[in-house]
């Protein structure tokens, strides 16, 4: 989306999940970065039709066939408070665009893969998600499914990334969707260094496969075995013989 609006959806989970340090790249926030003006952001209700993708590597898997375009959940347009009145000639250009500020318009863009036979999502649940998260150049940067095991997050809670925070709306548990995002609801500016690269577009598969008022506990590892010793040998040395050897003659 290139001037398409949308955390490595950006979780910072709650205390029964690990530290951020700890943490898969989706479950940490971005950065806030500093702005030189404030910004007053709409959001767009009116349905429209597909929504216009960013060109995405043929690495990413393809969707089946017979699903409906990608439409936005929701569109946003940020707009300056501040205009710039006047600056000196030696003001650069980048100084300008700085001060001016540019309007911007984005959304947040999903098909949905599956549809669910569960309950419809609840706000300020517990959501617990498998996803695999891609880069448009084909990039595989997460995946709890590679590592076999799902995260959970409280939704709407400012724990994720913007559009992980808002992107399972009007989904069932059981459901799966495919959700575009737009750097300004993903990583920013900065992006996070060094596996997500500044302003980066994000791609995830995302599977909803629980929502609960509590997170689910930790699982509590299994007690350390206790050693085997080996088993014992079978083969049993020839016994000492009883009667001394002979002793060696001297030399003549």
């Amino acid at each position: 989306m290139k001037t398409h609006t949308l955390p490595l959806s950006a979780l910072i989970l709650a205390a029964a999940v690990l530290p951020l340090v700890a943490q898969p790249l989706v479950a940490q926030t971005a950065p806030t970065s500093a702005v030189h003006h404030n910004t007053t952001t709409h959001r767009t209700s009116t349905t429209p039709g597909c929504a216009k993708l960013p060109e995405l590597s043929p690495k990413i898997p393809a969707l089946p066939a017979g699903l409906p375009c990608a439409k936005p959940l929701y569109t946003l347009t940020r707009t300056p408070d501040t205009r710039l009145d006047y600056a000196s000639p030696l003001v650069s250009p980048e100084l300008r665009a700085s001060l001016a500020g540019e309007k911007t318009t984005y959304s947040l863009d999903y098909v949905d893969t599956e549809i669910g036979t569960g309950p419809l999502a609840q706000p300020g649940k517990f959501y617990t998600v498998h996803y695999t998260g891609y880069l448009p150049d084909g990039t595989k940067f997460d995946s709890s499914v590679d590592r076999g095991e799902p995260i959970t997050f409280p939704y709407g809670q400012r724990r994720v990334i913007a559009g992980w925070d808002t992107g399972f709306e009007g989904m069932h548990v059981g459901g799966k969707r495919r959700l575009y995002i737009p750097y300004q609801l993903a990583y920013g500016e900065a992006g996070r260094s060094p596996v997500v690269p500044a302003r980066s577009e994000l791609v995830f598969d995302v599977e909803f496969i629980s929502q609960g008022d509590e997170a689910p506990k930790t699982k509590t590892p299994p007690a350390p075995r206790r050693p085997v010793p080996p088993p014992a040998s079978t083969t049993t040395p020839p016994p000492a013989s009883s009667t001394p050897p002979p002793a060696a003659k001297p030399q003549q």
